[in-house]
């Protein structure tokens, strides 16, 4: 999530949280829409993304990605179609790479998540991990 990509930190977060939206982990997407808000300074971006990408103010290559992202986590699989679309909005091939990870690595993080149980705090301490997070990063 830190690591070098083109993607901004606030669109990795974000990409993080639309995939936790689409598998309903209230932990994951809390914690990640709040990285992400933070990120931008722009919590209303990021929640109306959320809610609704379609009339979202988010760049349209972006857009596309979270939109391969939803469907790669609601169907199990994209095509070639779909990247090409994500491709025709100026997304590099490595930044696709890179946003598949972070789908890949959240389907599975939702899914430990929710089977353990992961307690979900306030939107206080979700701000608070949300700045650490900016400033330490995962490590």
């Amino acid at each position: 999530m830190r690591g070098t990509s083109a993607w901004t930190v606030g669109a990795r977060e974000l990409m993080a949280a639309y995939v936790s939206k689409h598998n309903e982990c209230t932990f994951c997407i809390n914690a990640h829409a709040a990285v992400s808000a933070r990120a931008y300074r722009n919590g209303k971006q990021v929640d109306q993304t959320l809610i609704d990408i379609q009339s979202a103010d988010v760049p349209p290559s972006l857009r596309a990605t979270l939109l391969m992202l939803g469907k790669l986590t609601e169907e199990h699989s994209i095509t070639a179609d779909d990247v090409t679309t994500v491709l025709e909005t100026g997304v590099s091939p490595e930044q696709i790479e890179d946003a598949l990870a972070i789908c890949f690595a959240f389907n599975v993080t939702n899914r430990l998540a929710d089977a353990f149980g992961f307690h979900v705090p306030s939107a206080s301490a979700f701000e608070a991990g949300a700045k650490h997070l900016l400033k330490r990063g995962y490590a």
